[in-house]
């Protein structure tokens, strides 16, 4: 493997150039106007698989009205269904590694809190900054700069490789499960590498398994049919107070949900998945530092903090308007209030079961009144720590850092990972270019530069491993 990561090592600049005009695209998901940014990146994309050598088609997801369940958000039409990048090539062994990314990326909002302009990627003391650089072209590039040393020093890929790149992650992948019962036999694989992953604090590798799902919601409260005076607050009804009282009924001060029926369909988590929770290291104090809390919710701590973290559900409120925000007062009663909420699910709880209880929870503690809107909804996924592709990843990544990685069973985030598990039956790892600080979703995000180069050792040495079976 020494002169594909010597390959690796003499052309990080073009590889790293590469990924700078790839984020330089605004591909933008959440945002309906950038629809000509998210074509011309799936069109960016496709050119550079085809500059590998691969078979690369742009297909594109079923149409909303096509898809069974839950009604999407009003308002919500023009987002979805962004084309999926479709790739394959043929290599010495006749196994098939897929990899699934995305090439679409958070707002960047607010840019003020930028120290470089968000599409204008930048090094500095090290690191690449811009949007995208993380979450997720950073880790195609890295792919790409894998399977481009392959080629070049060895003449042909060791196995053969697909790519699904989608432009739909960042808002909850609707129709993904849809696309893929639809292709499977064009996403057919022996196994999948996720979009990404990174190392510790510490600068241990990590290895993770699995997702939790998402259930995203917006809960409304409409009371009078305009803002009142606020000293009608003895006779006409706050819709601020309504939905609070709302929310408040749906988790304790223990931070304990009280739907009914929520923890149900709640799997344990098998020994060999709570062994590798024990072995990892404890890593809560540099989060909360990071964070500038001393406690973590609950005041959990060493290996109840990990198991909470990776194998229970949440309910978050993750945003709330109503009345008068703006600077001075203004002293109104509000006839409207919003709240968005998202609840990570852990398997086997399924979002549409999830959002069913949580309607007949709002109606049996009367209110019934309170508008409830599904926004997106991905059931969890895990593949099993003691699959044996889990062994082969573990020593392409030994190969690379010359440690042992840390297996993390889950993560705590979300990706339509359910999918490539239970549908196409794929036993599915992630591993990536990304660290702690990288600030994914966040402003100035951003990788080391020496993170992206083993990063993209780690798929090459990767690469090899799955060709020799």
């Amino acid at each position: 493997m020494q002169d594909i990561f010597r390959h690796i090592d003499d052309h990080l600049n073009e590889s790293l150039a590469q990924l700078t005009e790839l984020c330089k695209l605004a591909s933008v998901s959440a945002h309906p106007p950038t629809a000509d940014a998210i074509a011309k990146t799936a069109e960016h994309v496709s050119g550079l698989l085809r500059d590998l050598g691969f078979e690369a088609s742009i297909l594109t997801k079923p149409a909303l009205s096509e898809v069974e369940g839950p009604a999407p958000a009003e308002g919500s039409g023009s987002l979805g269904g962004q084309a999926v990048v479709y790739a394959e090539q043929p290599g010495r062994s006749s196994r098939t590694l897929l990899f699934y990314d995305h090439y679409d990326v958070q707002p960047a909002e607010p840019l003020e809190l930028w120290s470089s302009p968000p599409f204008e990627p930048a090094i500095r003391e090290g690191k690449l900054y811009g949007r995208g650089v993380g979450d997720n072209k950073g880790n195609i590039a890295a792919r790409l700069a894998a399977l481009r040393a392959w080629k070049e020093v060895r003449g042909e890929l060791p196995c053969s490789v697909k790519f699904c790149i989608e432009g739909d992650e960042e808002i909850g992948s609707p129709q993904m499960e849809e696309f893929v019962e639809e292709q499977r036999g064009l996403l057919a694989a022996d196994a999948c590498v996720w979009e990404g992953g990174g190392v510790t604090w510490e600068g241990i590798p990590q290895l993770t398994l699995g997702v939790k799902g998402l259930l995203y919601v917006e809960l409304a409260a409409n009371t009078v049919n305009r803002d009142a005076h606020s000293s009608y607050g003895t006779v006409l009804a706050n819709a601020a107070w309504r939905l609070v009282w709302a929310l408040a009924s749906i988790k304790g001060p223990d931070e304990r949900v009280l739907i009914d029926g929520f923890y149900d369909a709640v799997r344990r988590a098998t020994p060999e998945e709570r062994a590798a929770v024990e072995a990892m290291p404890s890593e809560e104090a540099e989060t909360l530092r990071s964070y500038g809390v001393e406690e973590a919710l609950t005041g959990v701590r060493g290996l109840d903090y990990r198991l909470r973290h990776l194998f229970e559900p949440t309910a978050t409120i993750d945003g709330l308007t109503s009345g008068y925000e703006g600077e001075g007062p203004k002293t109104v009663l509000p006839a409207r209030a919003m709240a968005k909420m998202d609840f990570r699910l852990v398997p086997d709880q399924d979002p549409d079961d999830v959002f069913a209880k949580l309607r007949r929870h709002l109606d049996s503690r009367g209110f019934g009144d309170i508008t409830l809107r599904y926004l997106s909804g991905e059931r969890p996924a895990r593949t099993p720590v003691t699959d044996p592709f889990v062994g082969v990843v573990r020593q392409a990544v030994m190969d690379t850092y010359e440690r042992e990685p840390i297996i993390v069973p889950s993560m705590a985030g979300t990706g339509p990972l359910y999918p490539f598990v239970a549908t196409l039956g794929l036993p599915t790892a992630d591993i990536g270019i990304g660290y702690p600080e990288s600030r994914a979703h966040a402003p100035d995000e951003n990788i080391r530069i020496e993170d992206f180069r083993r990063g993209a050792k780690a798929i090459a040495a990767l690469l090899g491993r799955f060709g020799e079976g």
